[in-house]
């Protein structure tokens, strides 16, 4: 292998010479985040809704009430609709 042909190429293209940058000031720069109003508003809503219950309380209780005092009747029909549309929302039919 021979050493010097690898400086006569380094000579070429003077990759042994360090350049100097040069400059001309202070440049400072900082990243910086803008959120929209939209965004705020997503943000706040979805904060709200992480808060919130998925049980509704008051419905539950009023349910509860009604099938210890034996008075808590389904009707059919409305039991059937509700399953049909269920059943609709992912193409089951």
């Amino acid at each position: 292998m021979r050493i010097d042909a690898y400086n006569q190429i380094g000579h070429l293209y003077q990759t042994t010479h360090k350049t100097k940058m040069q400059t001309t000031g202070k440049v400072v720069a900082k990243d910086e985040l803008h959120i929209s109003g939209a965004g705020r508003d997503y943000q706040i809503a979805k904060q709200a809704v992480t808060r919130a219950s998925d049980i509704r309380e008051d419905k539950v209780a009023a349910i509860k009430a009604s099938m210890e005092a034996g008075t808590y009747q389904v009707s059919n029909s409305s039991f059937a609709e509700k399953l049909i549309e269920e059943y609709e929302k992912y193409n089951i039919f």
